[in-house]
């Protein structure tokens, strides 16, 4: 017997007030005739106000690894591959999920199986028949595809999927996971064509067909990714008010890591908008009526700090408890972003299920302390304030992999000036290529920040069979069999209530062990033209093209 489920994680989320102030105003259950024809006529009423065609620029701070969505493990990549792709399943806002490619789903009663319907007039942009075998076929490629992926983890314990008939597919996995639908909710899961799958995988990556509102045209590298408008789209998912072909003719994201050139391009009228507002700069858009500012908190877990725990002397838990006690996120969030940021105090961002408030205000610098416990572990400063042992300088090797990132350059260096006072010697490495460093972990200390919409993500970041080399993101090499089974009690339990306590009590041993240093909540900050109507934001804190439009 199979059960027939609607929304299986809805009661389990908890969202921010921001991210839900933006999101208001999404569509009701697509059950209800009556709703629909009240909605068919609200939706006709905005079409005829809004401009059709233009080229919307769109300027990205970096550039995606690749476009072939279950092979990227770059959230840069979701922000593009959103609008060439569309999901079985849509995650609202309020955690509940409703259809999407899928039309409906039951779920086994060990939770262990999905039977999901599929829609039957929607076609890809290559015109390949969306099908349950265009689904088996993504599901078997997930299952050949290695590297930095984020749909792996984000699938769980997936074992196969078969094809029922032409539009019913049952998916099974090993054992039970409640993040399922939320992991084929993401984009790291848009269905491909599998007429596209059979590229050579760089040439997939290069050269993505979907089913989503934008067709994709070329990828210039370092410079452009251009999206056209698929003009018989009809399979928007239930935020849009618009169900039908985009507003825009054109979607180009313009690659622009520099801050001062990706701002001034929307000063000057170059580019309509742009991701990762510096927040110097936010207070003097939001004074001028020709821009606008837009901000969505990111959920997962904050920008943090971790630490390598194989590493000498950081397996000792007195030596990350050093680190811990001087690096001050407080001084980091005020002098770099000006209050636009809110300081981090947990492995998971407040907008998740299961967020502990209990550790905020927990933690404080106390320097005499971190001092006294160096000297305890036998490093005793030098002539020049450097502890030695042995012969040995403690050194710290900080890995930033994404140094262009919200001031993530900036962070590394005063974190370099803070653990000076305690005689640590901090050397550091700022790569746009880190990852054989992270997969070798050739660092001891990395600074990270991950997206989900569950609680889950912890799983990937600190589960012993999660390190990075074996396609997780330990990056702490963290191995203790207790954190392992409170993460694996997590992923199956479907009471909220024994699901919030299970992740509280996971954060609580992070922070009392020492094993990563949040430091802030990063706010998705787009600035755009005045004429930019419609931008939206997901659960994720992504934006959303489906309705903008260019007023004259």
């Amino acid at each position: 017997m199979n059960k027939l489920i609607i929304s299986p994680l809805g009661r389990c989320m908890l969202l921010s007030v921001a991210l839900t102030t933006m999101l208001a105003g999404c569509s009701s259950d697509k059950g209800n005739t009556s709703t629909n024809d009240t909605k068919s006529g609200v939706v006709n009423a905005i079409d005829a106000q809004r401009a059709q065609g233009g080229n919307l620029t769109y300027a990205l701070a970096s550039s995606p690894d690749t476009l072939d969505p279950v092979a990227s493990g770059y959230a840069v990549s979701h922000r593009v591959l959103r609008n060439i792709f569309d999901s079985l399943v849509f995650q609202k806002e309020d955690g509940t999920f409703q259809p999407w490619l899928a039309t409906s789903w039951t779920v086994s009663h060990d939770g262990k199986s999905y039977t999901f319907k599929l829609r039957q007039d929607v076609k890809f942009h290559d015109g390949t028949p969306f099908n349950a075998e265009a689904v088996k076929a993504n599901f078997d490629h997930l299952g050949k595809t290695s590297g930095l992926g984020q749909a792996r983890p984000l699938l769980g314990p997936l074992e196969s999927a078969e094809v029922v008939d032409e539009f019913t597919i049952k998916v099974n996995l090993s054992k039970k996971f409640e993040p399922f639908l939320s992991g084929l909710s993401s984009a790291f899961f848009g269905i491909s064509s599998p007429k596209a799958l059979g590229q050579p995988g760089e040439q997939l990556g290069k050269n993505p067909v979907g089913s989503g509102p934008f067709k994709f045209v070329k990828w210039e590298e370092n410079s452009e990714i251009v999206l056209e408008r698929s003009p018989s789209y009809n399979s928007a998912p239930p935020i849009a008010e618009n169900q039908g072909a985009s507003y825009l003719d054109k979607l180009t994201f313009k690659i622009v890591p520099e801050e001062a050139t990706r701002i001034g391009s929307v000063q000057s009228g170059q580019i309509l908008a742009a991701e990762t507002v510096p927040p110097q700069n936010i207070a003097a858009f939001k004074s001028q009526a020709k821009f606008k500012i837009q901000q969505a908190i990111t959920n997962g877990t904050p920008f943090s700090l971790y630490l390598n725990t194989h590493n000498e002397p950081w397996n000792d838990r007195r030596a990350r408890q050093a680190i811990q006690l001087t690096i001050d996120p407080e001084i980091i969030v005020n002098t770099l972003y000006l209050g636009t940021y809110s300081r981090a105090w947990s492995a998971l961002t407040p907008g998740l299920l299961g967020y502990n408030e209990s550790l905020e205000n927990k933690i404080k610098p106390d320097l005499i302390k971190a001092n006294s416990l160096l000297d305890e572990l036998g490093w005793k400063k030098n002539s020049n304030g450097i502890r030695e042992k042995d012969g040995k300088k403690l050194t710290l090797n900080y890995l930033e992999p994404s140094a262009s990132r919200e001031k993530r350059k900036d962070i590394a260096v005063i974190v370099q000036q803070q653990l000076k006072e305690i005689g640590v010697a901090v050397e550091l490495n700022m790569t746009t290529n880190a990852s054989e460093l992270l997969k070798k972990r050739e660092f001891d200390i990395a600074g990270i920040s991950q997206v989900k919409a569950d609680p889950d993500i912890l799983a990937n970041l600190f589960r012993s069979d999660r390190l990075h080399a074996q396609g997780g993101n330990n990056y702490s090499g963290l191995n203790d069999p207790n954190i392992d089974k409170l993460l694996d009690e997590g992923a199956v339990e479907s009471d909220p209530k024994r699901r919030k306590d299970i992740y509280r009590q996971i954060q609580q041993y992070l922070s009392d062990q020492a094993i990563m240093f949040p430091i802030y909540v990063y706010p998705y900050t787009v600035v755009q033209s005045s004429s930019v109507q419609g931008l939206k934001f997901d659960l994720l804190g992504y934006p959303l093209f489906y309705d903008v439009s260019i007023s004259p």
